[in-house]
């Protein structure tokens, strides 16, 4: 069926001359900006119950959508319903801004509207989302081989602030595998070094730089007024300090762990579901021995590893943020890098959790080091 096109300056000729024009995206791609004085009514809607949205057949109605192609096909589906005076917009809401013809648009920058474009286009996420993002602050533990792929894919969905803590510098050794950093800024202090590297990609957020490293005097300082904490330590004192704090606090920790060729990613939630979600002492009550869970620089890493993991773990951020899909608490994600296999392992709350058991009160924080060190 042939359905008449219009160009977006005879249709704005036709709406001032008494024609409806209808917008027929769907909501969240209105959100982003439409054709002045159209009505926006989604397609669905509009071909299940025309009548209810135009009562008269006779009536002249232009449909826009955003390139042209769900006009035409809503146009078809009104024509074949009756209606007599029905015309496309060729080009749909990008020929009609193309043209500057008038439109209707968000109160957003155009910086904003073209960096987040991606996610604005996601009826998950769409506008409200993304400012969601933007009001957001996740605390990176580690600005190493974990932290690193974190803080670059947070930085580019637009965390408004990412609070970064750790004491170390950059040393060539971990060029090979913690890609914040560069050969220039070897000698630098790692958060100062990350705030550049972020800062150059994305200058829309604020990146909070802490230089020192986390023990129970400072733990509940660096995670005030964060959502998520994403774990990027590489050592088992942080680890459990972290998780009781989270615990202790009610944020979402997202747990991240490589070692040689092989990595783990959950989201321990204990803090805010009591009884129904695991802590990270649920799934390792006891530290291992020293020599049985050797470090990065002990054992070697696969350099890309990290970046795997790394990846994952702002995947579960980005989702907790925004209240999305089914995060990885209550299970153990493993990644073999050699066989290129994941696995997952279903974990439960442990009733007799020292630290997240429901009812059970908080413990106080413990000296981590000579915990995780037997003695």
């Amino acid at each position: 069926m042939s359905i008449r096109e219009l160009t977006p300056a005879q249709a704005l000729a036709r709406l001032q001359a008494g024609a409806v024009l209808i917008d027929v995206r769907a909501e969240h791609e209105c959100a982003l900006g439409m054709a002045r004085g159209a009505r926006s009514i989604v397609r669905e809607a509009l071909e299940a119950t025309p009548a209810r949205h135009l009562p008269d057949p006779d009536a002249e109605v232009l449909l826009i959508c955003q390139s042209g192609r769900r006009s035409q096909l809503a146009a078809q589906a009104l024509a074949a319903r009756g209606y007599r005076n029905v015309a496309s917009v060729a080009g749909g809401t990008d020929a009609w801004a193309s043209a500057a013809l008038p439109m209707l648009r968000p109160d957003i920058d155009a910086d904003f509207g073209e960096r987040y474009s991606r996610h604005l286009r996601l009826p998950e996420i769409g506008l409200a989302g993304q400012r969601r993002l933007q009001a957001a602050r996740v605390l990176l533990l580690g600005a190493g081989g974990l932290g690193s792929p974190a803080a670059y894919y947070l930085a580019a969905a637009g965390v408004g602030a990412l609070r970064i803590a750790d004491d170390d510098v950059v040393e060539r050794s971990n060029l090979q595998r913690q890609i914040l950093h560069t050969e220039a800024r070897i000698g630098v202090a790692k958060v100062a070094s990350a705030a550049t590297a972020l800062s150059a990609l994305n200058p829309e957020i604020r990146i909070e730089p802490l230089a020192e490293r986390v023990d129970s005097a400072n733990v509940e300082r660096m995670l005030e007024g964060v959502d998520v904490v994403v774990d990027g330590a590489d050592n088992f004192p942080v680890r459990y300090l972290l998780n009781d704090a989270c615990v202790k606090l009610g944020k979402p920790l997202v747990y991240g762990a490589v070692h040689r060729f092989e990595g783990q990613v959950s989201v321990f939630d204990a803090g805010r579901r009591r009884g129904q979600a695991p802590c990270y002492r649920c799934l390792f009550p006891e530290p291992p021995p020293p020599d049985a869970a050797p470090n990065c620089s002990e054992a070697g890493v696969l350099g890309v590893l990290p970046g795997v993991i790394g990846m994952l773990q702002a995947t579960e951020a980005l989702k907790l943020l925004l209240d999305l899909g089914e995060p990885l608490a209550g299970r153990l994600l493993h990644f073999d890098a050699l066989a290129m296999r994941f696995r997952e392992t279903r974990l439960a709350p442990d009733p007799a959790c020292p630290v997240c058991a429901a009812g059970t009160p908080f413990p106080g924080y413990i000296d981590y080091a000579r915990f995780c060190s037997g003695h």
